[in-house]
């Protein structure tokens, strides 16, 4: 028997036409589908448009979009295929894998880097193995499927604008690939004891703040006052320069009190953080009990703390046990260093 598959149009290169103004998402969920035939071998494709617009524009309202109408559809169907934009395809990955969590059944987001209707697109292929991978029987939870590779939701980064090969997999190992329309695992698939769960909102009150040599103490005060959650992108495997030092002390002194979350994270992309090598990072990491992200993404950094934030909790050390949980292999480090 075939498998029933919906698929969610959101737009993104995939899904654009040239027009005066530049490329802008136009082609609808249906068209889409039209340009792989081959899927009616083996699924029965079901569309929906959810929004068809530049994923540059994506906020969290539409992941919340995604994430309801899966829920929505989610006893109709053996699978989900989601068609994005590549520019912040690698957040909705990450943030649909929080907003369902423990499914059994497969969502898979893709995208293109060049229109489906352009010769020399990758989209065809890209959303053909999206099918391939969404109709097999060992397919679970939220994965992003580019260029024959399977990337889980959360282990994903952007790291080139223009080549097929756009994405890699971040500290993390790629489950499984797409070769002659057949799919050869890696990775076992997981065996879920509970249901399915959805959670829709998101809590956007974040900012990452990014270290630079010499950065001004005062920004420090602004953005710790304005916002629920800091992620500090610092340096190496993660520490706070001395010259931020009294200032950090200054502004974090009631910060937990406050229901606030501060996370520590590396602009290293690859092999995580751990702030107990260093002094500059021991110490401060010790003295306010600081979150840090060891092997996550920035991706799923953001996105997991939007998660909880948006949800109820008893105290602090509540938030970082379940900052610290593993959900769809986001975290392998040791989080409760």
């Amino acid at each position: 028997m075939k498998k029933r598959i919906l698929m969610l149009g959101t737009g993104g290169t995939i899904a654009c036409k040239h027009t005066d103004g530049g490329l802008s998402p136009a082609i609808t969920s249906e068209e889409l589908v039209g340009y792989i035939p081959d899927v009616e071998e083996f699924c029965e494709v079901h569309t929906v448009q959810v929004c068809n617009v530049d994923s540059t524009n994506v906020t969290p309202e539409h992941w919340s979009m995604v994430s309801r109408a899966i829920e929505e559809n989610y006893e109709k169907y053996d699978g989900f295929v989601v068609c994005h934009g590549t520019d912040t395809l690698a957040y909705t990955a990450a943030a649909l894998s929080y907003m369902i969590q423990n499914s059994r059944k497969p969502i898979v987001i893709t995208g293109a880097q060049k229109p489906i209707d352009v010769e020399n697109t990758d989209a065809r292929m890209n959303l053909l193995d999206s099918f391939i991978y969404a109709a097999d029987d060992g397919s679970r939870d939220v994965n992003i499927v580019f260029d024959g590779k399977v990337i889980v939701g959360t282990r994903a980064k952007k790291e080139r604008a223009k080549s097929y090969n756009a994405f890699s997999s971040i500290n993390f190992p790629y489950p499984a690939v797409i070769q002659d329309q057949r799919v050869i695992r890696y990775i076992p698939p997981e065996d879920y004891k509970g249901g399915v769960q959805f959670f829709h909102e998101m809590n956007n009150s974040i900012y990452v703040l990014k270290l630079i040599p010499g950065q001004n103490p005062d920004i420090l005060e602004y953005v710790f006052d304005k916002y629920q959650c800091i992620v500090i992108e610092s340096f190496g495997v993660g520490g706070i320069p001395e010259y931020l030092v009294t200032k950090f002390y200054e502004v974090m002194k009631d910060w937990e009190s406050r229901g606030k979350l501060a996370i520590v994270a590396t602009q290293v992309v690859k092999e995580g953080s751990n702030m107990m090598v260093y002094e500059v990072g021991k110490k401060v990491k010790q003295d306010f009990d600081l979150l840090e992200t060891y092997d996550m993404t920035l991706e799923a950094t953001i996105t997991k703390a939007m998660w909880l934030m948006a949800r109820k909790h008893d105290g602090y050390e509540e938030m970082k046990r379940e900052f610290y949980r593993m959900i769809n292999h986001d975290i392998m480090g040791n989080g409760q260093a």
